[in-house]
């Protein structure tokens, strides 16, 4: 099995609809850090699980400097940033989001 991961670091901001008071429910911003984990059990073509490139193209170019609440159709918590993010990209099985320093989400795509 091969295994690689693309790290990146998105400005972003969101607010976030909760159930409860909480500052959070104010537009804020991060500057995420985002770490997109795929894998494959044989390489492409060109020798790769897939192009960084294209994965940062796919997520990178998509989300930094964006509002979050109008460029995601759910609520915007990290967890659902990870999910979407696995979503988005082939060959993915796990994604790490970092809203701040020690605040983690982590997805990881169930194995059928």
């Amino acid at each position: 099995m091969y295994y690689v991961s693309k790290q990146m670091e998105i400005a972003g901001c969101h607010a976030l609809k909760l159930s409860y008071r909480s500052k959070c429910e104010n537009l804020h911003g991060h500057n995420w850090i985002v770490t997109v984990h795929c894998k494959a059990k044989e390489l492409n073509g060109d020798g790769m699980v897939i192009d960084f490139a294209h994965v940062k193209e796919k997520i990178h170019g998509y989300l930094d400097h964006g509002n979050f609440n109008e460029l995601l159709p759910f609520n915007p918590t990290a967890e659902n940033i990870a999910k979407w993010v696995c979503d988005q990209v082939p060959h993915c099985w796990k994604v790490d989001v970092e809203e701040s320093k020690a605040n983690i989400a982590t997805y990881i795509k169930d194995e059928d």
